[in-house]
């Protein structure tokens, strides 16, 4: 899959595309019928799939720390699109400008003009532009004056309701991570880079390997069962360990931030700087505040007692 960083880098060679645009939030099942259909159109008319998509998301840019979690960060969101077989993934700075854009200006200059679009294909809830006032029928009109086909995919629904990513976000909240895999199509993961903590955690016996989310919020907090990907002792050691992890603000010892941590069972070697994918299993109680670091140590040890007996017993 192509990554192409704002329009200055697009080139002649990336003129002509099947296209669909929108911010794909958790790659859930009902992205994926969409890029389904698109790759079906790339097929037929022998173009490449290409996704438009925002960084940041548009409701973070208006909404800033009010914002629902994200489910996926950037990385995580490519990693799922090139399972997909998506060809190109055009990422496009939201900003002010961007912001006050006219529909027009997505279908004439961007998807006309720009990406040469042969096909658009849209989710059946989609609006475009300046306070979205764009919508299925003016793409429809749009394709007609310039020379592009516009179809609409319909909703997905699993037990009677629509999948979207505030459902998704709802169903991780509750710690349901059958339903909530059920909805995306694959378990949740959340993937970053190992980075030097207060070191806390190896102070009370349990290492942990600290990943900043850079997000205002996460869509998990607590406590989990987790597996953990590229902690082998190569990091391109494939093997799967099992650990535990927590999610939150961490407020006993006075953290601000959301914060990964994971602790990887029996593991002796030195993680710092490896990308990690931490994928989420069982939840095992909310993150909450203890009157003193020996209480915190006390409810660690039982947290890792409960951990492993649930992993004995899968």
């Amino acid at each position: 899959m192509e990554i192409i960083h704002g329009i200055h880098n697009l080139k002649a060679r990336h003129l002509g595309n099947v296209v669909t645009m929108g911010n794909f939030d958790g790659v859930h099942k009902g992205h994926q019928m969409l890029l389904d259909h698109l790759q079906e159109y790339s097929t037929a008319l022998e173009v490449p799939s290409m996704l438009v998509t925002f960084e940041p998301q548009p409701r973070e840019f208006f909404a800033g720390s009010s914002v629902p979690p994200r489910l996926t960060r950037l990385r995580e969101k490519v990693v799922l699109l090139q399972r997909t077989g998506l060809d190109r993934l055009l990422l496009l700075p939201f900003n002010e400008k961007i912001s006050q854009a006219a529909p027009s200006w997505i279908t004439n200059d961007l998807f006309h003009q720009r990406l040469g679009a042969r096909h658009v294909i849209v989710g059946d809830d989609f609006r475009f532009g300046r306070n979205r006032e764009g919508d299925y029928k003016f793409m429809l009109e749009a394709g007609e004056a310039l020379g592009f086909g516009v179809s609409q995919t319909p909703t997905l629904d699993i037990g009677g309701e629509r999948i979207s990513s505030s459902r998704v976000r709802a169903v991780l909240g509750a710690g349901d991570f059958t339903q909530a895999t059920q909805l995306l199509g694959h378990e949740y993961f959340i993937m970053g880079r190992v980075v030097y903590g207060r070191q806390l955690g190896r102070q009370l016996g349990v290492p942990t390997a600290n990943i900043r989310l850079q997000r205002y919020k996460a869509a998990l907090e607590g406590v989990y069962c987790v597996t953990v990907e590229g902690a082998g002792e190569d990091p391109q050691d494939p093997q799967i360990k099992q650990g535990i992890a927590n999610i939150g603000v961490r407020p006993t010892v006075d953290g601000k931030e959301p914060l990964l941590e994971v602790h990887v069972f029996d593991y002796k070697g030195n993680l710092y700087n490896r990308l990690l994918t931490v994928t989420f299993k069982h939840k095992l109680r909310d993150e909450c505040a203890f009157d003193s670091i020996d209480l915190l140590k006390a409810q660690i040890e039982r947290d890792l007692g409960h951990a492993r007996e649930w992993f004995a017993q899968r």
